[in-house]
């Protein structure tokens, strides 16, 4: 291990993307702009002169970021026309593991000093560094009984790949920072995660870095390498057809604006866009509707794991041409015939991160009607496991649990969650979260008509968290988040509503281990009262974890959050039953919801759009992936 405290910054590689400037004025930082490169240095030598390291005296970074402004200094910051108040303090948030103790550190920039440094307690432990896991890694693969028990299986151990994963809670009352590995192996195949090497199970302590147990348990089959190839220079012909790309020129350029970290497009559409290392996207989006000469601003937040390896705008608006903002033909009027259409225009932020062998691509997309749209796709390699099988007729009266996708493979059966938290500021923070049931009435008998029944809504304003947890498709219903002080012009009350996408809940018992840890997606959607230190869905510390700290046990307070500053949890659940189009890459699956203003703005936003003249595009290469 190295003897320097080390910081990592992988978002550091994506600034320069968003980083735009037009004159040699500085201005001021945002109060959302990520840490800089001379902050992290900054942080490191503020925090060495406190706890320098040595033979005696182990120090660790495991988290460096941004340490949020309070909310409403953030709010008076924005809410000045011309930004003369004065930011919020700008401050950094940092883990650290000192001498196998967690510890939480703030520091200061504008005193250069530590203003908070406090020792942690409490279940779950911080997030793996990149460091420890390859340090564990190659712990394994100079560990001599496992290169024995490679050997004994015929294998070479230069063609093994050894990877890290936590190790999860079942119930135990120890939870040292312990670290999962799993060898998998190469030798004609670079698709690691399809040819793992099964029956041994090695744990390498953190804190001690050694290899604390290693079991070999049995010998089981090895999937072939045959088929394994994804890479196109390496593929073999036939092929498939070539597809043909659809370009669209804008020769007035693109429709947005790039400020630092802050992106303007259409009217309203002010997006703050901050790279975490903890969270690879964060998303603040200011509205500011000058059509109502309102103020809402949304905040949007997605976590995934720290390996972000793309984080892209798209360098020019994307045209869709399956979606169509607005149309409609009018052929009743006599001597006239009339076809509006008008295509919809989006700006699209993505993101992709690949977390093991599975790659996540999350868009969000940001419309001129004031909707956004979110959606994530799946993508990657499956987790898979050997078998003695190739053919359906062979398996035994055993459950496999999952699918023969390739001689001596299953692909397992598996659930993907990933959790939005939707922090919606709706024309100001006293907001209340509506559900509108849509029911069935029967016809009065007294009514002269042969209508046997009709439908109504009953909408209620829901008063507490308890109220306020949802299982999306037990009822019929629409959901909104609402400002009750704000009122259009006939009476309703400004908001944006739910617009769910397909529904997957847990499947799991709620008193399994994996569930009571993952108890955030009991429900698809949840509201609690805003707090600032309830970000993580898992809570701060997942890392074995006991459930004690998450979305589930926050909503047991029970509090109130009507006319309050509230928080949307929404939940994004994939039941994956693979199946042979998965093998050996797997191509996308989608899902995602949105959010559409309702009763925002006193008509159709997009009424006075102009329509757009499409240009033939002249033959060019794009980006590969965009």
């Amino acid at each position: 291990m190295a003897q320097q405290p080390q910081l990592h910054f992988p978002i550091l590689i994506f600034t320069s993307i968003f980083v735009i400037s037009f004159s040699s004025f500085i201005r001021p930082p945002h109060p959302f702009d990520p840490l800089t490169e001379s902050e992290f240095k900054l942080i490191r030598n503020i925090i060495k002169k406190k706890y320098p390291v040595g033979p005696t005296h182990r120090f660790t970074f495991q988290y460096v970021g941004l340490n949020e402004p309070d909310k409403s200094g953030v709010l008076s910051w924005h809410l000045s026309l011309h930004h003369n108040v004065t930011p919020p303090p700008r401050q950094a948030f940092v883990i650290a593991r000192e001498n196998r103790k967690t510890r939480e550190i703030v520091v200061d920039f504008s005193s250069r000093a530590i203003v908070s440094d406090i020792i942690r307690v409490g279940h779950g432990n911080p997030m793996l560094t990149i460091d420890e896991q390859e340090v564990a890694t190659e712990l394994v693969l100079k560990f001599k009984p496992f290169r024995q028990s490679i050997r004994r299986r015929g294998l070479e151990v230069s063609e093994v790949v050894v990877t890290s994963s936590t190790m999860g809670w079942f119930g135990e009352k120890d939870t040292d920072r312990l670290i999962k590995t799993i060898p998998f192996y190469l030798n004609g195949s670079v698709n690691t995660y399809l040819r793992p090497i099964e029956g041994m199970t090695i744990i390498v302590n953190l804190e001690k870095m050694k290899v604390t147990t290693f079991k070999d348990r049995f010998m089981g089959p090895l999937p072939k390498a045959n088929g394994t190839e994804y890479r196109f220079s390496k593929l073999k012909p036939p092929f498939g057809p070539t597809l043909k790309n659809s370009i669209f020129l804008q020769p007035n350029g693109p429709g947005f604006k790039i400020d630092g970290h802050v992106v303007r497009f259409y009217i309203f559409w002010v997006i703050h866009v901050e790279i975490k290392y903890y969270s690879p996207v964060l998303l603040k989006i200011i509205i500011l509707n000058n059509l109502k000469f309102s103020y809402t601003k949304i905040f949007q937040e997605y976590k995934l794991k720290k390996n972000t390896n793309i984080y892209n705008f798209q360098n020019n608006d994307y045209i869709n041409k399956n979606y169509i903002m607005w149309r409609h033909t009018e052929a009743e009027v006599p001597g006239l015939e009339i076809t509006e259409v008008r295509p919809d225009v989006s700006l699209v932020a993505r993101m992709v991160t690949t977390v093991g062998n599975y790659d996540y691509i999350v868009d969000y997309e940001f419309k001129p009607s004031g909707a956004i749209k979110m959606e994530v796709g799946l993508t990657g390699v499956l987790e898979v496991k050997p078998v003695e099988y190739v053919h359906t007729s062979e398996i035994k009266e055993d459950d496999i649990h999952g699918t023969i996708v390739a001689d001596n493979t299953v692909g397992v059966n598996h659930d993907h969650f990933v959790t939005y938290r939707l922090d919606l500021d709706i024309d100001g923070t006293e907001n209340s979260f509506v559900r509108t049931e849509l029911v069935t009435k029967r016809t009065p008998k007294s009514v002269k008509t042969p209508r046997k029944s009709y439908w109504t809504t009953n909408r209620k304003t829901v008063k507490t968290e308890a109220e306020a947890r949802v299982k999306l498709g037990l009822r019929a219903e629409e959901l909104m988040v609402v400002n009750p002080n704000r009122l259009t012009k006939h009476g309703n009350e400004v908001g944006y509503r739910l617009f769910p996408g397909p529904v997957s809940g847990t499947l799991m018992a709620h008193d399994d281990y994996p569930q009571i840890r993952g108890a955030f997606t009991n429900y698809n959607v949840w509201i609690t009262l805003y707090n600032k230190s309830e970000v993580w869905a898992s809570g701060l510390y997942a890392d074995r974890s006991q459930g004690d700290d998450t979305l589930a046990v926050w909503s047991q307070r029970n509090r109130e959050i009507e006319k309050k500053d509230i928080v949307m949890w929404y939940t994004v659940g994939f039941h994956h039953v693979p199946c042979q189009e998965d093998f050996p890459t797997m191509p996308t699956l989608s899902s995602g919801f949105e959010l559409r203003p309702a009763n925002f703005f006193e008509q159709n936003p997009v009424l006075k759009t102009k329509p757009i003249k499409l240009s033939s595009a002249p033959k060019c290469t794009p980006k590969n992936g965009y």
